[in-house]
């Protein structure tokens, strides 16, 4: 049996980098996936990927900062499987661009995927946890929602908002068996960091290289799991000692 057999697992940004590869985890123990992504080519060729290793999989296409889609997303979720017991919130965006000369437009775009559309899925997974009677959330951060980093305000700032979104939506549904914890990540070698910025960032990263998306599903199957299960209100920091200078 595995970590999580006969659980329902809805991630978004499900279709390539961690997400992907935390779905590629979360199948192996067990459990069944709902994909949501809004690269829909990318998203439906993984489906397609993981039902031929026999996994129960669906993809969706949607936007998580319109509520009415997010509601969406759960309501297809529960129609296929019948419940949802894991949400992996884990679709963002980040660019570096100079404080200065930052428009405010991207400013909102990036506060409003990075910081409200993890607010809006973990409401909706709330509502459909409490009627179901428990479930586990990991929220993607950032080490960035820790420390600072030149040319990054909004990206800085949302992922903060994260954090302590976390502990805050942990300690209103600790007593309804809801566990909330967020994922930290560092540098990873995934397709948003540039390929000619990969050996920079890995040369400023005390362990000398980039993380793998690998890594990263095995500390988002640690939160989601009962391995975790005194957990809520945590971030775990997974960034090669970056933040530990």
């Amino acid at each position: 049996m595995g970590k999580l057999q006969d659980k329902v697992a809805l991630i978004t940004g499900g279709a390539s980098g961690i997400g992907a590869a935390t779905a590629r985890l979360f199948v192996a123990e067990g459990a069944k996936v709902v994909l949501v992504d809004l690269n829909e080519d990318k998203g439906k060729a993984f489906e397609a990927e993981l039902k031929a290793l026999n996994a129960d999989a669906l993809f969706i296409k949607a936007n998580i900062t319109s509520e009415e889609e997010v509601a969406h997303i759960f309501k297809q979720a529960v129609e296929a499987f019948g419940k949802v017991d894991i949400v992996f919130n884990n679709a963002g965006i980040g660019r570096v661009h100079s404080s200065h000369d930052l428009d405010y437009a991207e400013w909102r775009n990036t506060v409003n995927v990075d910081l409200d559309g993890v607010f809006l899925v973990a409401r909706e997974a709330i509502r459909e946890m409490l009627r179901t009677g428990g479930g586990t959330i990991v929220n993607t951060a950032s080490m960035y929602g820790w420390v600072g980093s030149p040319g990054s305000a909004a990206y800085n700032a949302a992922k903060g908002g994260v954090v302590n979104l976390t502990r805050s939506l942990a300690l209103e549904y600790a007593g309804q068996n809801i566990r909330i914890n967020a994922l930290c990540p560092g540098f990873i070698d995934t397709p948003i960091i540039p390929e000619e910025s990969k050996q920079e960032l890995a040369a400023i990263t005390p362990m000398k290289r980039l993380g793998q998306a690998d890594e990263m599903a095995t500390a988002v199957l640690f939160l989601a799991s009962d391995d975790s299960s005194y957990m809520t209100g945590s971030s775990l920091i997974v960034d090669g000692g970056y933040t530990a200078q």
